[in-house]
């Protein structure tokens, strides 16, 4: 239970409608980039990771052209739950992430494997933080992942809400970890220290915010 807080945004899948009071501008190069990382084929559908049609409408601000629905990342190891539905480019940075920072400091702070992912949220049709008159989130365009727990091989669960400042020292240090080494991996992290709105979840996204797409916002 989330304790009265919320995620950046709710699982449910908003696949048609802007979100109102939207802000945001629409931004070609996304369009660029995801053509581009679907021509490469740099995600390989099996049977975790399976394309599905598109997301929005011709009126919408929001949505994909070809989005993935991931039930599990790593060759299966890891599972998302629920599964998440999330634009070309984010499937590999997930993966990556998890592969090479998750799983690794779990066994380094917690003597054993993640198996799972909580997914708070991912494709969702909204404004940042679910507020009027503010930028569309990250989360409209199947751009950002929202993790709030992660589950282990001997059954713990370890959650962002709980383990952040309340856990035990070693589930701290391996939430710190892979919250910090995600910087790595995605263009925008937050969590617990950034604002009242991510204390219960991890957000990860991969919004430009400079033309070069160089600069990292984590907090």
């Amino acid at each position: 239970m989330l304790i009265g807080l919320t995620a950046c945004g709710s699982q449910r899948d908003n696949t048609v409608g802007a979100a109102p009071g939207s802000t945001s501008k629409n931004q070609p190069v996304r369009a660029r980039e995801e053509h581009a990382c679907i021509a490469k084929r740099v995600v390989r559908e099996n049977r975790f990771i399976q394309q599905r049609s598109a997301l929005g409408g011709p009126n919408s601000k929001c949505g994909a052209f070809r989005p993935y629905l991931v039930s599990a990342v790593d060759n299966g190891r890891v599972q998302l739950r629920p599964r998440a539905t999330l634009r070309c480019p984010m499937v590999p940075a997930v993966d990556r992430w998890v592969r090479d920072v998750v799983v690794p400091a779990s066994i380094k702070h917690l003597d054993s494997p993640v198996t799972a992912l909580k997914v708070a949220a991912s494709y969702s049709c909204r404004n940042r933080n679910s507020k009027a008159f503010t930028k569309l989130s990250e989360h409209g365009l199947a751009n950002a992942l929202d993790v709030s727990a992660f589950d282990l091989a001997d059954g713990r669960r370890v959650t962002v809400l709980k383990g952040w400042r309340r856990g035990t020292p070693r589930e701290a240090a391996f939430l710190r970890e892979v919250h910090k080494s995600a910087c790595r991996h995605f263009t925008t992290v937050l969590g617990p220290n950034a604002d009242r709105y991510h204390q219960n979840h991890f957000h990860f996204d991969l919004a430009r915010h400079n033309a070069k797409n160089s600069y990292r916002h984590c907090r």
